[in-house]
């Protein structure tokens, strides 16, 4: 991620330059930031992201949940910031009215690419961590072959699920499971990559 030119920009300000942007931007306590999206994202990174939406859309079809990619804003208020994850799936009334943003997100999903990986794991997920009806984060590392889900504890702790070979992913905050073969479905090794 990198700055963009006005830094200090207040919540709403952000939320009305960014609707005058061809571009997605995240904003962080006044500043904005350039999406890694916007340099293009790796074909890898769009394949997986699309599984993983697509098996949620499916599961939750009917279920009062709604499964979202990319493209939808996610506010975080407590961290005064506004991010565009991955996937997200929320099963609020309040987030199926919202037109903008949604805040309240059961389970976000981040797929790590080298530009995000450290901050996905650091800052965001510190963010993520203070929505109070978030109950899983999932990091996906494509190189590794991994899914990492964090889920709530009843503390309010985060216990880590690492899966990985030909384990079953459980999302048992929203009741969807989903070998990892699905996960990376059409994602070619990198060896076997020739172009790109």
């Amino acid at each position: 991620m990198s700055t963009v030119l006005k830094p200090r920009f207040t919540a709403d300000e952000y939320l009305q330059w960014e609707s005058e942007q061809s571009e997605k931007h995240e904003y962080l306590a006044g500043e904005v930031f350039e999406v890694f999206a916007m340099a293009g994202a790796r074909r890898e990174h769009v394949v997986v992201s699309g599984n993983m939406f697509a098996a949620f859309k499916q599961a939750l079809r009917g279920s009062g949940c709604q499964a979202y990619i990319a493209d939808m804003k996610l506010r975080v208020e407590q961290a005064d910031a506004f991010f565009y994850p991955d996937v997200m799936v929320s099963c609020s009334a309040q987030d199926r009215r919202a037109g903008l943003y949604l805040s309240e997100p059961k389970l976000i999903v981040e797929v790590l690419s080298d530009s995000t990986a450290a901050f996905d794991r650091g800052g965001k997920f510190a963010a993520y961590r203070s929505l109070p009806s978030l109950q899983e984060y999932v990091i996906i590392d494509i190189a590794d072959r991994r899914v990492e889900c964090y889920r709530r504890t009843a503390d309010n702790g985060w216990l880590l699920h690492d899966y990985t070979g030909e384990q079953i992913c459980q999302f048992t905050c929203i009741g969807v499971t989903m070998a990892l073969a699905e996960v990376f479905e059409d994602v070619v090794a990198e060896d076997e990559d020739a172009v790109g």
